[in-house]
């Protein structure tokens, strides 16, 4: 009688680089560099056609729109389907219409009107890849190894936050077309690797086909639960104020030309140093998780973001800028390990989807509307004056969410699991 083999031992790095996670990690490169350098192109080429900052804003609005609209189906999809085929589906969608913007970019047209119409169709295959991809990570390892995974993703993401936007800007001053072409290889890179992913790789694929509820009852758990969630509710609303009023990075492509006096190539830089801030912030994170302190961290981070926003619209040297990017950045990243973190940790396995696509569009609320409310004050203000604004508003944000949300302001600690059926519990504070 031969001996059992000893199970996988959950510390091994090969148990933790299994392939499913590496195509996870891949198909996230590709889709951040992407998501990064369309921000990039899509800011120059606007404001080359139209020289107005409100359009920047508009940009934001066009990407953000389709993932507000169809919240309640995504959700449902990312809990109903196999994620990995949705994220692929998702990720070639992307890739074609970014394609379609560079064919129009070969036509040297003299009109953005176009492009937003594209921007919302692009918008529209995105709000899938954003509802999708957290609880796709959540899937691949077991939850008492998120910790390990999210700053290693997040690194990688950032890496390639850092290559996407640098090329995108490079690839600009030769021709806007070039650009799109590189943004949508990054997608494509996307699509290829989720569809590559084993059917039945992730350790839990939800299973609500039994329910009896119907569909809007079942979409809408996701906002009862997160509602029912006090540090989940907090966490994910602070992050949505602070960019939504610091969502400098739409006015860069202004702020760059009219400010600091660089081209496409120093817009694509500055987005770089973005990258790399954050990847800073991840590598630290690998190395020394937080286990304390985790809502009094979030708050923190909120703040610096808004301390590194003002520095970024005071300045009028380039170096400066960059040091701002670098350190917004970087506290950006901590907050965005935090939440990513929480969501999977405290919500029911059946409905992380519908909370994920929650999550993901506070995330675009703050960065898309974020970048709305900017390309507006900026009409208005300035690009250096709305910037400086924003970065105020957001210190005002954190310091309301310390002195009115303690139970954010007083979480501890991540739970060690999270609850596998709704039981209506609260995650409880830790001291």
């Amino acid at each position: 009688m031969t001996a059992s083999p000893d199970p996988p031992d959950p510390a091994d790095p090969q148990t933790r680089w299994t392939r499913p996670v590496v195509l996870f990690i891949i198909a996230a490169f590709g889709s951040a560099g992407g998501v990064m350098g369309i921000g990039v192109v899509l800011g120059l080429h606007v404001y080359d056609l139209t020289r107005r900052e409100f359009d920047l804003g508009l940009i934001g609005i066009a990407q953000f729109a389709p993932s507000l609209v169809l919240v309640l189906l995504t959700g449902s999809v990312a809990d109903r389907y196999d994620r990995a085929r949705v994220f692929a589906i998702s990720g070639f969608g992307q890739a074609a219409a970014v394609s379609a913007l560079a064919w129009y970019a070969a036509t040297a047209p003299t009109s953005a009107t176009p492009i937003f119409g594209l921007v919302l169709l692009f918008g529209i295959a995105r709000a899938f890849t954003t509802s999708v991809q957290g609880p796709l990570m959540a899937d691949m390892v077991p939850r008492e190894q998120l910790p390990w995974l999210i700053p290693r993703r997040t690194l990688i993401t950032r890496v390639s936050g850092i290559t996407g936007p640098v090329l995108a800007g490079t690839l600009y001053e030769i021709s806007p077309a070039w650009s799109y072409i590189c943004v949508a290889a990054f997608l494509a890179l996307a699509g290829v690797a989720g569809s590559l992913i084993p059917r039945g790789a992730p350790l839990h694929r939800p299973d609500v086909t039994g329910a009896t509820t119907s569909r809007l009852h079942e979409a809408l758990e996701g906002w009862r639960f997160m509602r029912r969630s006090p540090v989940l509710y907090g966490a994910i609303t602070i992050d949505l104020f602070a960019v939504l009023f610091g969502g400098a990075v739409a006015l860069l492509p202004a702020l760059a030309e009219d400010r600091l006096g660089v081209d496409g190539t120093g817009v694509g830089i500055l987005r770089g140093a973005g990258g790399l801030g954050a990847g800073l912030a991840a590598i630290v994170l690998a190395r020394r998780p937080i286990t304390r302190h985790v809502g009094k961290s979030l708050i923190a981070s909120v703040a610096v973001f808004g301390a590194g926003t003002m520095a970024l619209g005071i300045t009028r040297h380039f170096a400066v800028a960059l040091v701002a990017m670098l350190v917004l950045s970087a506290a950006d990243g901590l907050s965005v390990y935090i939440r990513q973190a929480l969501v999977p940790l405290v919500t029911p396995r059946a409905k992380l989807g519908r909370v994920s696509a929650l999550s993901s569009v506070s995330i675009g609320a703050s960065n898309e509307l974020g970048a709305f409310e900017s390309g507006v004050a900026g009409e208005l203000l300035g690009s250096s004056r709305a910037i400086v604004l924003g970065g105020v508003a957001t210190l005002v944000v954190a310091g309301a969410y310390a002195a009115l949300f303690p139970v954010l302001r007083d979480f501890d600690r991540f739970p060690a699991n999270p609850p596998e059926q709704d039981e209506d519990r609260q995650p409880a504070r830790s001291s």
